[in-house]
């Protein structure tokens, strides 16, 4: 299960590289049982909003949601990549598995109950939420140890491929499942699906990090930042990456987009959303010749700065649409601006497909660069920028809306995205160099 430094294969095949799957039949029963777990927990994400809703009538109430587990989470990709680094990682993963599993079906406990308060669905869901992060950054460093070095940027795009169908079939699910059946019953199936992260975990190898191991306390995180302050390459890829969260998350735009700008209200607001994990999908899909590309250093600052191309076309259809240009168009939904919303949401896609490209080299750059021993630190550590680089991008939206217009939030942002990896690139040599022949932290 050691890695090798066989250089990568180029395919000529442009559909995505299924090699891993067949290479390795752990990382395969890991990553179907991760798959369909996670359309079950983007299943009952979905169903909670609904269920706090429908109990206190408020859109507040259901936001809080992700503000109570916001810090949980961010404290358990920390500790979570300490435990990685200091114990058997299936033995973590599989805990951690657990108690996300209790913590769903307390959920539904609580729905067949017909419980009327919401804080214990707050609570259960940031149990969930904690738990979840620390499988994600356990996983994240177990992969390394079932798959040779020149296959885990295949295996980083067909985790793209079930992130897609995570977000996009598991909102849908859910929302027929509770018109049809219910809450309860909602939850329920969530904790059937979840069963199969345990089939993918319980088949593992006992996976003990390899070198010096820290136990996990303030000693483990100082080390882990003393070696993130001497790794050029993964500090710059966590940088690139909160520059483009930062500038190009509209998300916190939709609801007002979907009220105000091109109609259509909740549906638009769901279009929107579902575009950038379409993206995401179709782009795994196509990634069959990922695999080859050497200067990954590069292709990340080349895929964030198409990233911020697309977010900028969106502000841009945005403020086009603001003018009357498109004209209002009946659709299916009343006084929903056809056009306007079709071009809207490619340009989504377009920052799903980009940012997924940009995520499968940083991914890869981080399961090869770093040592083993270190990998389940730096992924938590990871895992804290990836949570907080969207808050911090709406609070940028939020403001910049309420001081301008709409379209100006995603149009500065776009522009700032471009211009600033143009100048981190330009200044940062090493990494544009990055070799994924010879990488080096």
């Amino acid at each position: 299960m050691s890695s090798t430094t066989a250089p990568p294969t180029p395919r000529r095949n442009h559909f995505v590289d299924l090699t891993p799957l067949r290479r390795s039949p752990a990382f395969a029963r890991l990553w179907i049982g991760s798959s369909v777990a996670g359309i079950g927990g983007q299943m009952t994400i979905m169903a909670v909003g609904l269920h706090i809703y429908q109990l206190t009538h408020s859109t507040f109430a259901v936001a809080m949601v992700g503000t109570f587990a916001l810090v949980p989470m961010v404290l358990a990709g920390l500790y979570g990549g300490m435990l990685a680094d200091a114990f058997d990682r299936r033995t973590v993963a599989m805990v951690a598995a657990v108690l996300a599993w209790a913590s769903t079906a307390g959920i539904a406990l609580i729905a067949w109950l017909h419980v009327e308060t919401v804080w214990p669905l707050y609570l259960l869901t940031s149990i969930n939420a904690v738990a979840a992060t620390i499988i994600g950054t356990s996983r994240a460093a177990i992969v390394p140890r079932l798959l040779p070095r020149e296959l885990l940027a295949a295996a980083s795009a067909l985790n793209g491929i079930s992130f897609g169908l995570m977000v996009t079939v598991g909102p849908a699910l859910a929302g027929v499942l509770v018109a049809g059946v219910g809450f309860g019953w909602t939850y329920t199936i969530d904790v059937v699906l979840f069963s199969a992260a345990f089939l993918g975990i319980v088949a593992l190898p006992p996976i003990i990090p390899e070198g010096e191991r820290h136990r996990p306390g303030l000693e483990s995180i100082r080390t882990g930042l003393t070696f993130l302050r001497r790794a050029p390459n993964i500090r710059m890829s966590f940088i690139v990456d909160i520059v483009a969260m930062t500038f190009g998350r509209p998300h916190a735009l939709f609801p007002a987009v979907g009220a105000l700008l091109l109609g259509g209200g909740a549906i638009t607001v769901g279009v929107l959303t579902a575009a950038g994990a379409v993206g995401t999908l179709m782009s795994s899909v196509l990634s069959g010749r990922l695999g080859g590309v050497r200067r990954q250093g590069a292709a990340i600052g080349w895929a964030i700065a198409v990233y911020g191309l697309f977010v900028l076309g969106f502000g841009l259809v945005l403020g086009v649409s603001s003018t009357g240009w498109f004209g209002p168009v009946s659709s299916a939904v009343d006084h929903t601006n056809l056009p306007a919303l079709v071009l809207a949401a490619v340009m989504l896609a377009g920052t799903g497909a980009a940012d997924n490209v940009s995520s499968v080299f940083r991914n890869t750059m981080l399961q090869t660069a770093v040592p083993d021993n270190m990998r389940g630190r730096l992924q938590g550590i990871f895992t804290v920028v990836v949570t907080g680089g969207p808050r911090i991008g709406d609070l940028y939206v939020g403001v910049a809306a309420s001081l301008a217009a709409l379209w100006f939030a995603p149009v500065l942002g776009g522009l700032l995205i471009i211009t600033l990896i143009g100048l981190l690139l330009r200044f940062q040599s090493g990494f544009r160099r990055y070799d994924a022949l010879h990488p080096t932290p």
